[in-house]
């Protein structure tokens, strides 16, 4: 799930990554090893910082620099192998002023020793008249160069540093797990023992996130570091 106070950043990196392409060199140095034995119980999401009850609906909001932005992030029933592993689909629609302009099936898969990863994403960014505009910022490990990141370690520690995704001047984002044992405050509630992380892209090097993750629920509040924007857990339903 990225929760992000950039609603159109995806767009924004493509365009960036494109004027890098004569400066910039993948990463073959990152090769993660997804084995579909290491996955027996792929969509039982039991990390506590990273858990999705199917139908439960997260609700987010926040004053952004566009707008009021909303988002909707809701575990579906339906599944979707990749790499012969069966993952779970979470579904993310983000509105801005009330248009719907992002409909996103994030593709989850929990490995044995309880490490949640990132194994693709569909993406429909859409116009002002609903229509499809691009799927810019859509991937899926094992086509075209694209490979799995880490969405939520097993032991998530103050000082680790991940990638969370990995597909060439498309999808780059990159996490940093800053502390621990916060207590963190929201519309919905309190909670305690939240981490804090750290998010980024090589494709959008002036943006820089943080986020909190509480136990249970998963990301409570982002925080674009550059103007303080903050986009706020208000409903569970």
């Amino acid at each position: 799930m990225k929760l992000s106070t950039c609603v159109f950043l995806a767009i924004t990196a493509c365009t960036f990554a494109c004027k890098k392409d004569t400066v910039r060199l993948p990463d073959d140095s990152y090769q993660p090893v997804i084995l579909p034995a290491n996955f027996s119980n792929s969509t039982q999401l039991t990390n506590p910082y990273f858990t999705f009850e199917t139908g439960k609906k997260y609700i987010y909001e926040g004053q952004t620099e566009d707008g009021l932005e909303r988002v909707e992030v809701q575990r579906l029933a339906d599944t979707r192998e990749v790499l012969g592993i069966t993952c779970v689909i979470v579904n993310d629609k983000v509105w801005l002023n009330g248009m719907l302009v992002e409909d996103t099936d994030d593709w989850y898969a929990q490995d044995n020793d309880g490490n949640v990863w990132y194994i693709g994403e569909d993406v429909d960014n859409l116009n002002p008249d609903g229509s499809v505009r691009d799927h810019a910022g859509a991937w899926e490990a094992g086509v075209d160069g694209a490979r799995a990141g880490l969405a939520m370690p097993a032991n998530p520690q103050a000082g680790m540093s991940y990638r969370q995704e990995y597909y060439f001047n498309h999808a780059e984002d990159e996490a940093e797990i800053l502390e621990t044992g916060l207590t963190i405050t929201t519309p919905y509630g309190n909670f305690a023992d939240c981490l804090k992380t750290r998010e980024w892209t090589d494709l959008e090097p002036d943006v820089n996130e943080n986020k909190f993750y509480a136990p249970g629920v998963g990301i409570v509040k982002s925080v674009n570091v550059t103007d303080n924007e903050e986009v706020l857990l208000i409903d569970i339903q």
